[in-house]
């Protein structure tokens, strides 16, 4: 059984092309890091199923944790108040830290875990994010983000990992819908 987008949408990413840019990805990540054993830090829920795909596509021996945070609950767009719901279980103090998320828009969210796990002492700290929404940044939010797989419309995305009110993680695309 196929998973299905139940209401109007726009398609903006396939699901081959979503598995070209990972396999890319996961092969520069591998590149940078051989000589490494990187820590891959997932923000929770949306880098699921990015994340997955993405170790799968890098040949290193590394390790996972998860953080999970919150801006959104079932809104569609964000409440730009970020809470941490669930931190990690590993210490990253001297570690090589990939933080892993689905998409960047606002950049408060990820400026905000970026902050917290920089305190942690880590040995490196890079980010890499499949779908960047530069077009939604607040201003003065300033982020590198190492490895980019896409830069997406200004539109509000789902499958892929990306939901609305927690529906819709499992399309095996992405998908822009409206209001």
């Amino acid at each position: 059984m196929m998973a299905v987008l139940d209401r109007p949408h726009e398609l903006i990413l396939s699901e081959s092309q979503i598995e070209e840019k990972v396999r890319e990805l996961g092969s520069e990540i591998t590149n940078d890091y051989f000589d490494k054993t990187p820590i891959i830090v997932g923000i929770l829920k949306g880098s699921v199923t990015f994340l997955a795909d993405l170790i799968r596509s890098i040949d290193l021996r590394l390790s996972i944790d998860f953080i999970a945070v919150s801006s959104y609950g079932s809104e569609m767009k964000s409440s730009e108040v970020v809470k941490i719901l669930h931190d990690m279980g590993t210490s990253i103090q001297g570690r090589d830290v990939l933080l892993v998320e689905d998409i960047v828009d606002t950049g408060l969210t990820l400026a905000y875990v970026v902050e917290n796990l920089s305190i942690k002492h880590p040995k490196s700290l890079k980010i890499c994010a499949l779908l960047d929404k530069k077009e939604a940044r607040k201003p003065g939010i300033e982020l590198k983000i190492d490895y980019v797989g896409f830069e997406v419309p200004n539109k509000f995305l789902v499958g892929y990992g990306l939901d609305y009110d927690e529906y819709y993680r499992n399309l095996p695309f992405v998908a822009a819908i409206s209001e």
